[in-house]
């Protein structure tokens, strides 16, 4: 905890520019902490790290589809010599400013992961790649929202403040009991759902664009950075 985390996308060097238009075009959900090198797997987020080893669990994609879940990403990582690592930011990072102002975070009480949903807002296409924004739903008491809202706000870097609140309809969230990613939580009287912009979002363009390879976190797992959550803050 208190240790900044990010979310992991590698791409061959042919799409790493179509990723970086991506990411640079649709900031709230592909927000930018470091690029590595083209066939680097290392960051300066971690001094010593190795990209391919120190997330707990990866998703190998071919095709736009996903092909295998692994815990150690070296061999999938030298199908190519040229890939380019992506680290973009994680709303876990704000979670902790969160309970300090006694905002509780249901996901950490429940034990779980945080709770991912597809939704019909486009992400402005990039190149070869395109997409739908994912978001994370966090339940926030109806007198504390605006509080959370201004919390997060101070933390662009990590996805910033909330996308949407309410009614998760007008997202095309039809069952918030049923996430794409991570896990349900309880919703509790008095309790609003509120949605953050979240870093699987490129996830959602390998599949929606057909991407032939690519190498990503799996919801959840995280890889954990050197760097201080409070440096995010402004």
């Amino acid at each position: 905890p208190g240790m900044t985390q990010a979310n992991l996308i590698a791409l061959p060097r042919d799409w790493a520019y179509d990723f970086l238009l991506y990411a640079q075009r649709n900031p709230k959900a592909c927000p930018i902490l470091d690029v590595s090198d083209a066939g680097s797997p290392t960051t300066f987020l971690a001094e010593g790290a190795d990209l391919r080893t120190d997330i707990p669990m990866y998703r190998i994609w071919r095709d736009g589809k996903l092909a295998e879940e692994v815990s150690d990403a070296t061999q999938a990582w030298a199908e190519h010599d040229d890939m380019v690592a992506f680290l973009i930011g994680c709303s876990f990072t704000f979670e902790t400013p969160l309970q300090e102002a006694g905002i509780e975070v249901r996901h950490i009480t429940d034990g779980c992961n945080v709770p991912m949903y597809r939704t019909n807002r486009a992400c402005r296409p990039a190149g070869r790649l395109h997409g739908e924004m994912v978001v994370s739903m966090r339940p926030i008491p109806a007198d504390r929202v605006a509080e959370a809202s201004a919390i997060s706000g101070r933390y662009p870097s990590v996805h910033g403040a909330p996308v949407h609140i309410g009614e998760p309809g007008r997202l095309g969230i039809n069952d918030l009991g049923r996430p794409d990613f991570g896990d349900a939580v309880s919703i509790k009287p008095g309790e609003v759902p509120v949605f953050w912009a979240c870093g699987v979002t490129p996830q959602a363009a390998v599949m929606a664009s057909g991407v032939p390879f690519a190498i990503t976190h799996s919801p959840g797992y995280m890889f954990i950075t050197d760097v201080p959550d409070s440096t995010y803050h402004v």
